[in-house]
């Protein structure tokens, strides 16, 4: 029996080419998309899976409120990982790490002890010994229980082993961290490379032993650098735990802040901390929504993207449903015929079920041959490095069911109603050709084109959000600045440094501050005030260390007082402050005034207009700039039209202070656009996923459409002997269609409105979600429906009435 499903099979497909090509190349287009997006899915839900003992692992948050907001962070006090050690028995173990950079943790300038030229190298950070434990990190050499338990010991990753220590054992070998020859690092263990699925990358384990960042900071309930993890003991109860934990804060927290003289309102604040244990496998997508510094996914995104995933290979299935229902009467005698000679109607739908999943294999198979082809190119469209999981067992399993249900799914509607024909009407002729279920088809291409035209419109708001973006006045120039990293080796030839670029022709201002206008870079947060003003006024503001050239190279716009001068030794006690801090501090009158902070008093000698160094999903905070040292960048404004001739020079400028160490640098509008690489890739994915919808949809419209024109030959011949026009035939085969795009128009809109203003309400600084954009959408999808249509209707229109009208 299945021989002669095969056999109909192929003979249905040698006579309908082009229709059985639209049905395949649709279905094979749909499970190629849904087989890359389910591989970005499964890569972003499977982080640190990999644990063992993954449900026992969990990482310390604070939530906290005050004057009504609630804030929440993951940096701890030094003393807290001792002391829940030693005071709470659910915890098996408790370790903590610190990648505050200003302590030395993010990235180096590193070199082998017996080297010469140092490597700028990433991911260092200072851990301790439990750390290692819990995160059951494995070692390749060294000792694991007591890799990091001596002073000026480090753990690197196996990939950096092969980097620094080719073909040689590593243990024992010493590393020089930024030329400080006098403290150097020696490696007591080489671990595994973390899993690309792994939240925490570091590569650089440096030891916390001996290690004090300010005196006392070891035993200071006041300053918090540091992230705890911890591994509960099995049965551990975690909101019972969370609740008692509290008691951290009454016993060593508020005691702590109250000996320092902190006013009622810390003390309320305090009081309001509750813990929570999140565990290790919710880090990632961090629906806690807590600052920790580290890459994350977003929830929102995967079903938005499993739901594109989804959606297109719902409107590749339409296409197969819409034509073989519609070219039903080409099968209408075989069906008559089969139940004159006794086939039962289940036997019928199971032969065309068998021909549906046969459709589905090939698209099946002819899908992940193409998914396999466009891998490289949707890695760079998701910025991952994703591969097909060929080895792994459940592979071709899961294949199978899923090519199952596709058959199913595309197959089920077509079998019942080819198989519900009546003999008799076969036999007498009276069959329609598709008509019967044409309000079916109809609902079928509108879901079709309402899906479509909702990517468009997130297409185009993307794209408008993202010009928005890279073209908004952002209160200073980015263009032609370059960035000079690790600028700090350079110590006390920093001056000299500075002052030889200024000496290049192309160089117009240099200015030295690790405090950039873009997110990643240092901040510096704590509270400004007025003289008389009460404890729950002081105002939250950055605090930034800056020289006098830091407001001309970065272009800043003084709208009262005016700059820093180096001659002007009372300017070290002066303070620039931005039009935020003018209003949030109620300064009628600011020039000459008095502010504070906890460094104490300073006079405000200039305003500058506000400008955005967050990105824009964030409120302009309120800031001042102050004459101090922060050495790691130099900020050198250029005016050149040969960019590479000027990056030479400073080059050969950097060349003559550090002859061992690379140059380091970057360009300032590059890495403010790089603040909304995930605004970037949304739009990637909508417009390339945009447009694979549109085509699937408009090749199921030019199937149905040469359909209709086939179907009303006769009828198009007798109108054009009656003198009909090519327009009115035209508009009489395409009207149809227009009409059913103009209704999954006016159902998209409201969707898509809805979802985009909810997508825009993450900025803070936003276009208007005007009617242009439906407008355009709307025009790009009739447009494109109308083109795919029309091809046909003309063909049909331009035909010789003769040939059609000779068989009556």
């Amino acid at each position: 029996m299945l021989r002669n499903y095969f056999k109909i099979v192929w003979r249905n497909l040698a006579k309908e080419k082009l229709y059985s090509l639209i049905k395949i190349g649709g279905l094979s287009t749909g499970v190629a998309a849904c087989l890359l997006i389910a591989l970005f899915v499964r890569q972003e839900v499977s982080y640190d899976q990999h644990y063992t003992a993954g449900d026992r692992i969990y990482r310390i948050l604070e939530f906290s409120s005050f004057r009504g907001e609630v804030g929440s962070g993951v940096h701890f006090p030094a003393p807290l990982a001792r002391t829940l050690q030693a005071e709470y028995p659910e915890f098996e173990q408790v370790g903590h790490y610190n990648a505050v950079e200003v302590f030395g943790a993010g990235s180096q300038e590193v070199r082998r002890s017996d080297a010469l030229e140092s490597t700028h190298d990433d991911g260092f950070v200072y851990a301790s010994q439990e750390l290692l434990s819990i995160l059951q990190l494995p070692f390749l050499q060294g000792n694991p229980q007591q890799a990091l338990t001596e002073p000026n010991t480090i753990v690197i990753t196996k990939r950096k082993a092969d980097t620094y220590f080719p073909g040689q054992n590593p243990i024992g070998k010493l590393l020089i961290l930024n030329n400080d020859k006098q403290r150097q690092y020696r490696v007591s263990g080489v671990i595994e490379d973390f899993p690309v699925t792994s939240h925490f990358q570091y590569n650089f384990l440096m030891t916390l032993a001996g290690k004090e960042f300010g005196e006392g900071e070891q035993t200071n309930w006041r300053n918090s650098n540091y992230i705890n993890y911890v591994r509960v003991r099995s049965g551990t109860d975690i909101g019972q735990l969370e609740h008692k934990l509290s008691g951290v804060v009454k016993k060593y927290f508020m005691p702590a802040a109250s000996r320092e003289g902190a006013n009622h309102e810390e003390m309320a604040w305090l009081n309001s901390f509750r813990f929570k244990l999140q565990p290790v496998r919710a880090i990632y997508l961090n629906e806690d929504r807590v600052q920790d510094g580290l890459p994350h996914g977003d929830i929102r995104y995967i079903w938005l993207f499993g739901a594109i995933a989804l959606f297109i290979l719902l409107i590749a299935s339409i296409n197969f449903i819409n034509l073989s229902t519609a070219k039903s009467a080409n099968r209408a005698k075989e069906v008559g015929l089969r139940k004159v000679v006794g086939s039962l109607r289940r036997s019928l739908i199971g032969q065309f079920l068998t021909e549906s999943l046969l459709f589905s294999s090939v698209s099946v198979v002819l899908g992940l041959l193409l998914a396999n082809l466009l891998l490289p190119y949707f890695n760079g469209l998701v910025a991952k490095s994703l591969v097909f999981p060929w080895r792994e067992w459940w592979l071709f399993p899961v294949l199978a069911i899923g090519t199952l249900l596709l058959g199913l799914l595309a197959g089920l509607y077509p079998a019942f109603y080819l198989s519900a024909f009546q003999p008799m009407q076969v036999l007498k002729g009276t069959v329609s050709r598709g008509s019967k279920h044409a309000s079916t088809r109809s609902l079928l291409v509108v879901f079709q084109f309402t899906v479509s035209t909702v990517l468009i419109v997130g297409t185009f708001t993307i794209a408008r959000q993202m010009h928005f973006i890279l073209n908004k006045k952002l209160g200073f120039d980015k263009e032609q600045v370059l960035v000079l990293q690790g600028t700090h080796t350079l110590a006390n030839q920093l001056t000299p440094f500075k002052n030889e670029l200024l000496r290049l022709p192309d160089v117009k201002q240099a200015s030295v501050s690790s405090f950039l206008p873009v997110e990643g870079t240092k901040r510096n947060n704590g509270g400004m005030w007025t003289q008389g003003m009460q404890d729950h006024e002081k105002v939250s503001s950055q605090h930034w260390n800056v020289d006098d050239a830091y407001v001309k190279t970065l272009g800043l716009k003084l709208v009262q007082g005016r700059n820093f001068s180096a001659q002007m030794l009372t300017d070290s006690q002066s303070v620039i402050i931005n039009e935020s801090l003018v209003k949030a501090l109620h300064l009628r009158h600011p020039i000459g005034q008095r502010i504070f902070n906890w460094r104490g008093g300073w006079t405000v000698i200039g305003v500058v207009e506000d400008f955005h160094f967050n990105s824009l999903k964030e409120k302009i905070q309120p800031m001042g700039l102050f004459l101090g040292r922060s050495p790691n960048t130099i900020l050198v404004k250029v005016a050149t039209q040969d960019m590479a001739a000027t990056l030479q020079s400073v080059t050969n400028v950097w060349k003559q202070f550090s002859p061992y160490q690379p140059i380091r640098y970057s360009f300032l509008d590059e890495q403010y656009a790089s603040m909304y690489n995930d605004v970037q890739r949304t739009q990637r994915i909508f417009s390339s996923f945009a447009g694979l919808a549109i085509l699937i949809a408009c090749l199921g419209l030019f199937a149905l459409s040469a359909f209709m024109a086939e179907q009303r030959s006769k009828e198009i011949s007798i109108r054009k002997v009656l003198g009909a026009s090519l327009n009115s035939i035209l508009g009489l085969l395409a009207g149809n269609f227009i009409k059913l795009v103009l209704i999954s128009f006016g159902i998209a809109a409201p969707i898509g409105w809805y979802l985009m203003s909810n997508w825009l309400n993450d900025f803070v600084y936003r276009i208007p979600l005007g009617w242009e954009i439906f407008l355009l959408a709307g025009l790009s999808t009739i447009g494109i429906a109308l083109l795919t249509v029309s091809f046909q209707s003309i063909k049909a229109a331009l035909m010789n009435p003769v040939k059609s009208l000779r068989s009556e």
